[in-house]
């Protein structure tokens, strides 16, 4: 494969993960499959910020509605998130396929949700909840590039060589 299949992608291990103590865990899944980080940082984003991503970006609220939206918020700005980008082959769909589904209860064991999450988007509902699914993935590669940009600067971002690009470049 050439390098145009090299993607960059964003991930955001939300407040539930750190809470729960399952980033580590979480991350070492990425770096099997031999995907490199790029950026990390731990942050706690406010209000525009988090609008930016989930509406402008996103269009959560145009899409779910603003009651979803500030359901999303309140989880969200619970506690720091760790933002990273992740680098490699097809990486935007490589870490969807391993995030699994949005709603955790659709998400197949093995996948992230799948393993360390469980609410449907009902239940949720019903009891006026968020759904604490741990991990945000970027949609596709146009919504990856955005959401890099927004969440990291350009010298935020780091370009170096792991072991086995020796091998595959």
């Amino acid at each position: 494969m050439s390098d145009k299949n090299i993607e960059k992608t964003l991930i955001v291990f939300k407040p539930d993960t750190l809470q729960r103590g399952l980033v580590g865990e979480i991350l070492t899944r990425f770096e099997r499959v031999g995907l490199k980080i790029v950026a990390t940082k731990m942050l706690a984003p406010n209000k525009a910020h988090y609008y930016k991503h989930y509406e402008d970006i996103g269009k959560m609220v145009t899409r779910r509605g603003e009651h979803t939206f500030n359901i999303t918020l309140d989880m969200m700005t619970q506690g720091p998130v760790i933002a990273m980008v992740l680098e490699g082959v097809e990486a935007v769909a490589l870490v969807r396929k391993l995030v699994g589904p949005t709603e955790p209860k659709s998400a197949n064991p093995g996948t992230i949700r799948g393993d360390y999450s469980h609410m449907s988007f009902g239940y949720a509902d019903d009891n006026n909840k968020g759904i604490p699914n741990l991990i945000h993935a970027s949609g596709d590669v146009d919504e990856a590039a955005q959401e890099i940009v927004h969440w990291f600067s350009a010298d935020e971002l780091y370009d170096y060589q792991v072991l086995h690009e020796k091998f595959t470049r």
